[in-house]
């Protein structure tokens, strides 16, 4: 026990955001436990799993960054895939079991009007392999036991979703989704409507709300890197990620009272939602939110200095 507290007291104050391609084979917790010790980092976390067959973009926040965590988990994700035709699985992916072979047949007709049937809000059944929780215990872990268990449908949208024939048993597809979708259960549905089954053979994210994979660095070069200074390179201010949020300046005396937990006034605020709040002096202060009276309070604080 004393070893291990003396070593969390020589880890670093590491404050910003990485984008990591996560390769496959590894879960999303092992990427970020290979990055947070690359860093030496005293906390970090990440921003929505990755299975382990998939690879592409996976932000990690680090130190005060993890305050805007849910920001990234929440936003729309994109995605490229490949299925293949034919093979069904039990965790609708390559590496599952399989548990059916059937023909294909199917023609280009027919999938442009299946794929078709999934563009805007639909209503998706997360997959038992998932770690969506059920009394606690993650889907997945009953799954495993060869345990199935009922599932409420989860409400998701797709914005854009085109597709390739590669040939005949590999479709090809990009996704661009909401939070919450599972590409699994979509190659699920869409080998059934076609009527041969179908499960994941390769999987990319590609996009994560204004974030590209061509920005992320890749874990191997993270761990190869003993320059702190060449790390510390790779981190995006938290700011910088939360661009999509419009901005608000205060006056010296409103960031006062702001960072003692009060709603102020400004100029210029926007009507509703989350604004990205700044100080002249003192930088980036966090995150708030515009209230019904038509001001704003602070819901997230940095302490980034």
């Amino acid at each position: 026990m004393k070893g291990n507290s003396s070593k969390r007291k020589g880890r670093r104050s590491v404050n910003g955001i990485l984008l990591l391609d996560k390769p496959p084979g590894i879960t999303s917790n092992e990427a970020l436990q290979r990055a947070k010790h690359a860093y030496n980092a005293r906390k970090a976390g990440h921003t929505g799993s990755l299975d382990p067959i998939a690879t592409g973009l996976l932000p990690l926040c680090f130190g005060e960054a993890t305050k805007a965590s849910s920001f990234f988990l929440d936003a729309d994700k994109r995605y490229r895939t490949l299925l293949k035709l034919g093979e069904s699985t039990d965790t609708g992916d390559a590496e599952g079991r399989i548990l059916a072979q059937r023909p294909v047949d199917v023609s280009g007709e027919d999938i442009a009007q299946v794929v078709q049937g999934f563009y805007g809000a639909i209503d998706q059944i997360p997959p038992m392999y998932s770690a969506v929780k059920r009394d606690g215990q993650p889907l997945y872990k009953l799954a495993r036991q060869g345990i199935e268990v009922e599932r409420k449908p989860r409400r998701v949208r797709v914005h854009d979703l085109q597709w390739a024939r590669r040939n005949t048993h590999h479709l090809k597809l990009d996704i661009h989704c909401s939070s919450g979708f599972y590409v699994r259960g979509l190659a699920h549905e869409i080998g059934e409507l076609l009527g041969c089954g179908a499960h994941v053979a390769e999987l990319r994210r590609v996009g994560v709300g204004r974030f590209d994979v061509e920005d992320a660095i890749a874990l191997d070069r993270i761990c190869a890197t003993a320059d702190l200074v060449e790390l510390g390179n790779y981190l995006i201010p938290v700011d910088e990620g939360l661009r999509h949020l419009p901005d608000v300046r205060l006056s010296t005396d409103a960031a006062y009272y702001l960072c003692r937990g009060q709603p102020v006034r400004a100029a210029d605020l926007p009507k509703h939602g989350w604004v990205r709040l700044y100080a002249d002096g003192a930088g980036f202060l966090g995150i708030g939110k515009i209230l019904s009276d038509g001001r704003v309070a602070p819901k997230r604080l940095f302490h980034t200095t």
